[in-house]
Formats: C-alpha cells, structure tokens, sequence
C-alpha cells in the first residue's frame, strides 16, 4: 500500500502552535509504516511543487489529511493547496477529466468524472468543538449534523475525483481537555479498521 499524507498544520500566533497536528501526522506515518505503507509526506506550511503533489495523488492508494480546524474549516494554507494541485490535476487531464456529464447521455452525473477510481481518502482533524457537538439535533451549533456531514466540502474534492471517502477521524476538546493518549490509541484503531 502506498499512502500519501498531507499535513495541513499551520501555526496562529497567540492561539496554536501547530504542534498537535504535527505530532498526530506523524503517528499516522509510523503506524503506517510499520504496518508496511510506503508513505510520502508533504508539510505544506513547508512549501511544495504543484505538478510534484500532483504525482503523489496519482501514486498514492490512500491519502489522508492531517488538519485542524479553523474557523470551522481548514486553515487556509490548505485550501490554497487544494486550488493549486487540484486545478493542475484538472488541466492536466490526470486527477479529474470533466464534471462527468455529456450532451449525449443526459443520464451520466455531475461529479462523476473523476480518473482516481481505486483510491482511498481519510480526513484527520483537531477540534475546539466537543464530541457531544455533533450528532445531537439537540445541539445548537451543528444541530444534529455529523464531523463527516459538516466537512463534506473537503471530501467532496476527492470524491468529484472518483476517490472513495473513508470516515474521518477527530480529536476533540483539544484546548480544553488535555492529555491526548486516548486520542492516539483511538487513532491508531481507526486507521486499522478502515486504512490497514
């Protein structure tokens, strides 16, 4: 298995030092790893060539992102990388070759043109948000939608794509709660069920 993992950590002064999501990014790796993946990892806060990560999609079985959450979205250090490489694997006519609809079958659906059929994604977030957020219509921020539900705008990349989404995977309450063992063993355990 080959895995690419894309770690969109990014340092906020005065709020995040990025080292969460650095750490996690690289226990993913080393379970990976000893697991027998093959594993290319790109650090965007540390730059990278649009055509290079590109060839990484293209090579990789699986790709995971590694990012927190901002704003209620990823940072957008990621959002850039995402316009870049995707728009490159757009016109060059290797991630995704059209929207997937034609004039002469009316029948064919958008978002189904994608050229990475075979292929996993996973995404790995860190939250402020507590897990009793989500999944509860009785809460009143995300009244009742799921992690998957909320950041489908960044899985829908991948499936526009043809990749399949995997359930993603989120360390919640980290301002608050502290003391992340739990966290790594449950991540550990996600990546055995649904990436190993």
């Amino acid at each position: 298995m080959k895995t690419l993992i894309i770690n969109a950590s990014q340092p906020v002064a005065g709020m995040s030092e990025g080292k969460l999501n650095d750490f996690l990014a690289k226990v993913i790796r080393e379970e990976l790893e000893q697991n027998g993946h093959e594993v290319l990892l790109t650090e965007i806060k540390n730059g990278y060539d649009i055509d290079e990560e590109v060839e990484k999609h293209l090579w990789a079985d699986v790709i995971i992102t590694q990012s927190p959450v901002y704003w209620f979205g990823n940072p957008w250090i990621y959002k850039k990388y995402v316009d870049e490489v995707f728009n490159a694997g757009l016109l060059q006519q290797k991630m995704v070759a059209n929207d997937g609809r034609t004039r002469s079958d009316p029948t064919k659906q958008y978002g189904t043109g994608g050229l990475m059929q075979g292929k996993k994604y996973m995404l790995s977030l860190t939250w402020n948000a507590p897990a009793e957020a989500f999944n509860d219509e009785r809460q009143f921020l995300f009244a009742g939608k799921s992690v998957d539900d909320f950041f489908m705008f960044n899985t829908a990349n991948y499936k526009f794509c043809g990749v399949k989404i995997l359930p993603s995977f989120s360390c919640h309450d980290v301002l608050k709660q502290g003391g992340f063992e739990h966290d790594i063993e449950r991540l550990k355990a996600h990546l055995a069920k649904y990436v190993l």
